[in-house]
């Protein structure tokens, strides 16, 4: 039996060398994370991440969840997770509670993964594919003087690179300069390129639809979080509105949270992430849930090699949705800010070619650890 021994949380963060917005207005000049580390007596070693602010993850953790789990079975993944989601949800069910306990779940998942020589794909019902198709998320705003030029050149950068699908942020409080934007992004990058948009929910609901159609003709693929999360019913007018898919849920948390909005379809596609809506083990449920009423799950990701592995895992367990002679598999988020967690914190980088990333055979993640990195950017 792999018993849980120890849970260590590593707080890291590192500057960002040139700072970037998107329509919230704040400005990201760090990156940063929660890593879990998980040790069971046997000695394994199991890693997790949680999304969100790091010293919170940490302090959830410490104080209410890992003195729950030690002594127990980490192949009772499951089980710990009813276990502890049952214990917190007097006082919260959802944030960064639900963050906190998505590190540990995907670093029990690692321990079992690394026990059994498996990666976790085959221990969650196989991949349905060896590699996944990727979209560049990027486009945020830098210079204010140049928003429409630098997001042409970002965008011919990624598709050099072998991106064939990017994502770029919208929302600049100028809707004629936003759809000017978004109109020479597609010029330069093509017809056959896919391109997505995020307004991080900041428009009203007849300012989304009204934007909404002039993304249509443009050939936008989906519009992502275009207005507040918490309006439900908003999403459903947008939703049935637009021609165009709408996405969004990556500040959504668990099953329950994912159940209205799957149930009503409000929006065509949703986003749990794998760090922060309950893990690996949730997000199964969730994308089945979704699966059941006709909705695409396309999942989040915004953090370290750990997240990405761990996304990668849940996507090659994904189907085709819906199955078909040519499907269309659901697509990786490769978000491309400066990142050195995403970059250098897996001994062997998780990198994209021609757009196209490998699904992770190893056990476990897939990912060995470059413990230089944690000690590097630790915060006290």
């Amino acid at each position: 039996m792999s018993i849980i021994k120890k849970v260590t949380c590593h707080v890291v963060a590192a500057p960002v060398e040139r700072p970037f917005t998107s329509s919230r207005g704040w400005l990201y000049k760090t990156r940063g994370s929660c890593i879990v580390e998980i040790e069971t007596n046997d000695g394994i070693v199991g890693w997790g991440e949680c999304y969100g602010p790091s010293q919170v993850a940490r302090a959830f953790i410490e104080t209410q969840l890992a003195p729950h789990i030690i002594g127990r079975d980490a192949f009772d993944v499951e089980v710990i997770w009813e276990y502890l989601y049952n214990r917190i949800k007097d006082y919260g069910g959802k944030g960064m509670v639900t963050s906190a306990m998505s590190g540990i779940d995907i670093a029990l998942w690692d321990i079992i993964g690394k026990s059994v020589g498996k990666p976790i794909h085959k221990l969650i019902g196989g991949s349905f594919r060896t590699e996944v198709n990727c979209y560049a998320t990027g486009l945020y705003f830098i210079d204010m003087n140049r928003l429409i030029e630098e997001a042409v050149e970002e965008a011919q950068g990624y598709q050099e690179e072998g991106f064939t699908a990017i994502k770029m942020k919208i929302g600049l409080g100028d809707m004629k300069l936003d759809i000017e934007r978004v109109a020479a992004v597609r010029q330069a990058l093509g017809d056959k390129a896919r391109l997505m948009v995020d307004a991080n929910h900041c428009f009203t609901v007849p300012q989304a639809i009204r934007l909404g159609r002039e993304l249509e003709k443009l050939g936008v693929e989906w519009f992502e979080e275009p207005i507040s999360p918490e309006d439900l019913d908003g999403y459903v007018e947008v939703t049935r509105a637009l021609d165009m898919a709408v996405a969004g849920g990556e500040n959504e948390f668990t099953r329950w949270g994912f159940r209205d909005i799957v149930v009503r379809k409000a929006m065509d596609i949703i986003q749990p992430d794998v760090c922060a809506a309950g893990g690996i083990s949730e997000c199964r449920k969730i994308a089945t849930l979704a699966s059941a009423h006709g909705v695409e799950c396309v999942p989040h990701a915004w953090g370290s090699a750990i997240g990405l592995a761990a996304t990668l895992h849940f996507l090659g367990a994904l189907p085709d949705q819906p199955p078909s002679y040519r499907p269309f598999p659901p697509l990786l988020e490769f978000e491309q800010c400066e990142n050195p967690f995403r970059d250098y914190l897996s001994v062997e980088p998780i990198v994209q070619n021609k757009g196209v990333v490998q699904i992770p055979t190893g056990p476990g993640l897939g990912i060995e650890i470059n413990r230089e990195i944690l000690n590097k950017y630790r915060v006290a």
